[in-house]
């Protein structure tokens, strides 16, 4: 299979699994969402240490070691991928998947933002329009829901420091996620013994069946992440930018098919608002993708006939 095919099937199993998430945390109930993130954080670091054992891949932490401003960095991911988690699993689980689906729906607005406040990035003109009709459709779901969407802004925004950080610290991400998960490990058990310590855990207390899907968090955090990180050495970034509406596309039809969620009129308009402002986003990254590779074209030919 040409490699870059085998990209392209990385990343649709890694968004889809991504995309299946609102099925699997229901599952974990009578756990509470914090009890839950806390055995996520610590199986989804078993789990990433068992993959780097089975690759032999240990020359990184030496090296890592050495650079104190990336693990500084990875500290703050590790923060704010828990802000991340928790509140992705509060939504599933008190009944606003469909409001979680928009928050990863907006998300590549918010990173367009972030980068013209904190990067200096200039926006091109239809970059702004995508973001001006974002803007709008909070404002109509704000109406819709009787308060601001803060759910959807907060996993958006959270989601979108995580990327900018990672994006700092260079750092590949089963690595990455060592560290973090190394980070986190030490209050997230804090937590579970204290749990467990005041008779409040669930781990051992629901089945066999409920503590073997609590370990398994740490399965389905690892592994669509290696698959993502196998599909970002390979595929266009252009690509990957469309691979991505598949997780809040299958979270959307979660929420609306399964869930059963309410959806107003009002509501549909927001998200259909949103939808028209990333397909104009999405058009633009197309469009200037296009006319880059064309520039590099030109110039590699000019090299070739002045050599």
């Amino acid at each position: 299979m040409p490699d870059l095919r085998r990209g392209v099937w990385f990343g649709v199993a890694a968004y889809t699994m991504w995309g299946l998430f609102p099925l699997y945390w229901p599952l974990l109930k009578p756990s509470g969402a914090v009890e839950i993130l806390a055995h996520r954080m610590a199986w989804s670091l078993v789990a990433v240490l068992a993959v780097l054992a089975v690759r032999r891949h240990w020359s990184w932490v030496r090296t890592l070691a050495r650079q104190p401003a990336k693990l500084a960095l990875l500290t703050i991911a590790a923060v704010v991928v828990t802000v991340n988690w928790g509140m992705y699993i509060y939504a599933v689980n008190s009944g606003h998947v469909v409001e979680s689906a928009l928050g990863y729906f907006i998300n590549p607005l918010v990173s367009v933002v972030f980068g013209v406040v904190l990067l200096r990035e200039r926006l091109r003109p239809l970059q702004w329009t995508a973001v001006g009709f974002g803007a709008l459709a909070v404002l109509v779901l704000t109406l819709d829901y009787g308060r601001l969407p803060w759910i959807a802004l907060t996993l958006a925004m959270s989601f979108g420091v995580y990327g900018l950080v990672k994006k700092r610290a260079n750092v590949p991400a089963t690595e990455s996620l060592a560290v973090e998960t190394l980070v986190l490990v030490v209050p997230a058990l804090g937590y579970l013994f204290f749990l467990h310590g005041s008779g409040q855990g669930t781990f051992g207390q629901e089945g066999l069946g409920h503590a073997a899907l609590l370990v398994g968090a740490g399965l389905v955090t690892a592994v669509p992440l290696i698959c993502f990180g196998a599909a970002a050495i390979r595929v266009p970034l252009s690509t990957m930018g469309l691979l991505q509406y598949i997780a809040p596309l299958l979270q959307f039809a979660c929420g609306v098919l399964i869930v059963k969620e309410t959806m107003p009129s009002s509501r549909w308009i927001g998200f259909s608002i949103v939808w028209l402002a990333l397909a104009i986003f999405t058009y633009d990254s197309f469009r200037t993708a296009r006319a880059q590779a064309r520039i590099r074209k030109s110039a590699g030919t000019l090299n070739h006939v002045v050599t």
